[in-house]
C-alpha cells in the first residue's frame, strides 16, 4: 500500500539559483517542437503493470515507536539474531511480536537500522554489498514525518519508500536525450533511461536532489537548461529484481522536463552512464516497445510524449 504522504501532489518554487518551473509558455517553449506518438496500447498496459506488482511472498510490517516505516520477508532479520527474536542495545531494542506479524524497533531508528545494515553487509544478505552506496536516505511514516535515516543499500530489503526524481530532456526541434546505464549497475544494468535519474537523498530537496543529479549524471547545470517544469509523478510497488524478489520497492518518482540548447552536451560525471544517446521520436518509440528502457523511463516517456494517460 502507497504511504498517504506520497499521493499529495509536490508544488516547486523556484528560487534565485534554479529555474526550476520555469514557465511553459513564452520564448524557451514556443521555439520548441512539441512530439506526440501513439504507442501501442498492450504495450502500454504492460509497462504500467510491470510498476505495480505485489510481494513475491508474506512480508512483516517494520514498525519504528509504533509507526509503520516498511516490510520485510519472514526470516531476514532473524539471520541476525541467533539468539533469538528479541535485541536490547542502549540505544534501541528490537522484537518480533508473533500476535502482529511485526517487527518492532523501539528508541533511535537510525541506530536500529544502522544495526541492520551493518549486518545485512557483513553477512552479504540478499546482495546488500552490491546495493550499498554509503549515502542515507530519509525513512518517514505514513504520513510523510521523518523519523530516521538509512543506508540507501537496505531500503528495498526492508520494504522502506524511497524518493527519486527524472528528467526528460529533448532539443528545440523535438529529439530526445537518453542514458544507456551503466553495465556494473546493480539495477537494470545497461537498460537506457531519461536524460537523468536518481534518488533524493536524506540531504536532499526535490529541488537540490533535480540539481545535484542533473550534474552529476549528465554534468548540467540546471542553468543551461531551458523551459524547465515539472511534469508529474507516479508510483512503483514492485518486487525488488537484485535479490530475486526478497525486497520490494515502494517509491514516489517525480519527474521534470526541459529543453537542452543544441550547442548543449551531456557528459557523465560519476561513471554510472555508458553513453548517451540523441534520438528521433520514431527510434525512440520504436526501442521503447522493444523494451530496451527501464520501465520507469518507459512510463515517463509515454506520459510525457503520448500526453494520453493522467499524471
Amino acid at each position: 500500500m502507497i504511504p498517504q504522504w506520497l499521493t499529495t501532489t509536490t508544488t516547486i518554487r523556484p528560487n534565485s539559483s534554479c529555474t526550476c518551473c520555469a514557465s511553459a509558455t513564452g520564448g524557451s517553449i514556443s521555439a520548441m517542437t512539441l512530439i506526440s506518438l501513439e504507442f501501442d496500447p498492450s504495450w502500454r498496459q504492460a509497462v504500467n503493470s510491470r510498476l505495480n506488482l505485489a510481494p513475491l511472498r508474506p512480508r512483516r510490517d517494520l514498525m519504528l515507536n509504533g509507526q509503520k516505516i516498511g516490510s520485510v520477508e519472514g526470516g531476514v532479520v532473524e539471520q541476525l539474531l541467533p539468539d533469538g527474536p528479541e535485541l536490547v542495545q542502549a540505544a534501541f531494542s528490537l522484537r518480533y511480536v508473533p500476535a502482529e506479524a511485526s517487527w518492532r524497533i523501539a528508541g533511535d531508528g537510525t541506530q536500529a537500522l544502522e544495526f541492520l545494515a551493518q549486518g545485512f553487509y557483513a553477512a552479504n544478505i540478499c546482495h546488500i554489498r552490491q546495493q550499498w552506496r554509503n549515502e542515507q536516505l530519509a525513512v518517514f511514516n505514513e504520513t510523510g514525518q521523518q523519523l530516521a535515516t538509512a543506508e540507501r543499500g537496505i531500503t528495498r530489503l526492508l520494504g522502506i519508500t524511497t524518493r527519486a526524481v527524472h528528467l526528460f530532456g529533448r532539443t528545440p526541434d523535438g529529439r530526445v536525450w537518453v542514458q544507456q546505464r551503466a553495465l556494473d549497475k546493480s539495477n537494470d544494468p545497461g537498460l537506457w533511461d531519461t536524460l537523468m535519474g536518481g534518488m533524493i537523498s536524506a540531504a536532499d530537496t526535490l529541488q537540490t536532489a533535480l540539481q545535484r543529479e542533473t550534474w552529476e549524471e549528465a554534468g548540467l547545470h540546471l542553468d543551461q537548461l531551458t523551459a524547465i517544469c515539472h511534469g508529474g509523478h507516479f508510483f512503483v510497488q514492485r518486487p525488488s529484481k537484485v535479490d530475486n524478489g526478497t525486497g520490494y520497492v515502494v517509491e514516489r518518482i517525480d519527474w521534470f522536463e526541459c529543453v537542452v540548447p543544441d550547442a548543449v552536451l551531456p557528459q557523465n560525471q560519476d561513471g554510472e552512464v555508458a553513453q548517451f544517446a540523441l534520438l528521433e521520436p520514431d527510434e525512440l518509440k520504436s526501442r521503447l516497445e522493444a523494451n530496451q528502457f527501464t520501465s520507469e523511463a518507459a512510463c515517463i516517456f509515454v506520459r510525457v510524449l503520448g500526453r494520453d494517460l493522467p499524471n
